[in-house]
């Protein structure tokens, strides 16, 4: 009888030491997302706070191991400047009447460290599809995972032409950089979700 409950208790405390590892969905809690740019006159930039992500991440002992599934959804007329005029600009180059998001899946991702992500994914802006390679810095805290990134893109990539304003005196030039900074929440814990189709 002695033997038994020793094995059990053995088995039990094996149990018990083993890493938890589970695939969960998350959900962003909070998120900036900027589009860069210059022009013949000045830099300028573009920001939003009103994104969408949900994830699938797999996660051993509070550490993320994989990242399963990743889609941001991102209003287009959501991101603003400080110019009401840039702005309109902007949303006609992008046809956002027609096109009204900017999407980001991703396809693949690959860790180089405990902080360090290479993710390939597609973005999608003004109906345009293509696949970039982004390099993630990753941090996590208190059952929360921080995405921090960025893309070199141009304008020409989806399509579209540098945007001139004030008849043709100001130009865009034609490259942008598009940067994000998500935070993601435990899907189950997160009591303020939006989500945007």
């Amino acid at each position: 009888m002695e033997t038994i409950k020793s094995i059990l208790l053995t088995v039990v405390f094996i149990t018990m030491s083993l890493p938890t590892n589970a695939q969960r969905n998350y959900t962003m809690s909070k998120g900036t997302f900027e589009v860069a740019g210059t022009s013949n006159v000045h830099d300028w930039v573009m920001k939003s706070t009103e994104g969408s992500c949900i994830a699938n991440l797999s996660v051993t002992d509070s550490k993320l191991i994989d990242i399963n599934s990743l889609t941001i959804t991102l209003l287009a007329e959501s991101i603003k400047s400080s110019k009401t005029s840039m702005d309109n600009v902007a949303y006609e180059t992008m046809d956002t009447k027609t096109y009204k998001n900017i999407k980001y899946v991703l396809k693949s991702a690959n860790k180089l460290n405990e902080t360090t992500w290479n993710l390939t994914g597609t973005y999608t802006i003004a109906g345009v599809s293509k696949d970039y390679r982004t390099q993630v810095n990753v941090s996590a805290s208190n059952g929360t995972f921080t995405l921090k990134g960025s893309n070199q893109i141009t304008f020409a990539d989806f399509g579209m032409s540098p945007p001139t304003a004030a008849l043709g005196v100001v130009r865009a030039g034609k490259d942008l950089t598009m940067i994000f900074n998500i935070t993601l929440n435990d899907y189950s814990k997160n009591d303020n979700i939006l989500v945007i189709k």
